[in-house]
């Protein structure tokens, strides 16, 4: 049963411009409180960003619902997720999609967001520790991508695992105060690119650096 502040969180999206119905009936079937640590359940429903552990944070429910909905998700595809956090985001992405191959940098975190999905009986994903800027060459080309860490320019690794008329959302930008989440759709030819909406987001980094990246 969808709780109150659940309710009014849909509600609350709605306002915001959420108007995919799939996308909110993905939200309400995902119970937040079950992706945040036990001291921020009171702000679980909240409209908010929270911290899980490792500098990283369970995005902010518009954020999510706004990324998602630019994909445009069908239930034939398979989705390509850089950076899995909490568990989050992959788990409203698998009551849309066919399959969900996400990648998280830090193993305790994956660890944490395999052991909810299990919990919540998602099981139409595949998981792995690693870096995520250089996608899952085995399982390309993908259909859609998404991008829970800025990238301080267009990731080319990515664009070339998008099949031909693939998309991927991605926040673009080497500075928070700079950065816009972009949608990128494979041309036959290159690619090209859509400004959807300002964001803030930590870093996408690879293998040669120690920052630690967004989780979602």
């Amino acid at each position: 049963m969808t709780e109150p502040r659940q309710i009014r969180l849909l509600m609350e999206l709605r306002t915001l411009g959420i108007g995919d119905a799939k996308v909110l009936a993905a939200i309400e079937r995902v119970p937040r409180e079950a992706f945040v640590p036990p001291q921020f359940l009171d702000q679980a429903y909240e409209n908010t960003a929270l911290p899980i552990g490792e500098g990283q944070t369970i995005s902010q429910p518009l954020v999510v619902a706004l990324m998602t909905q630019a994909l445009a998700i069908d239930k034939r595809m398979k989705v390509l997720e850089i950076g899995t956090g909490s568990g989050y985001q992959c788990a409203v992405l698998a009551r849309l999609a066919r399959r969900v191959y996400t990648i998280e940098r830090h193993q305790n975190l994956l660890t944490l967001a395999e052991q909810r999905l299990h919990q919540l009986r998602i099981t139409n994903y595949t998981a792995r520790a690693g870096d995520g800027s250089k996608g899952w060459p085995e399982q390309a080309p993908f259909p859609r991508i998404l991008v829970t860490a800025a990238a301080a320019k267009m990731p080319e690794a990515l664009i070339e695992q998008l099949e031909v008329g693939g998309k991927m959302v991605i926040p673009v930008g080497d500075r928070p105060s700079d950065q816009s989440v972009m949608r990128v759709t494979r041309t036959e030819t290159g690619y090209t690119t859509e400004n959807l909406f300002p964001v803030r987001f930590v870093p996408l980094v690879r293998d040669e650096s120690e920052r630690s990246k967004a989780g979602n």
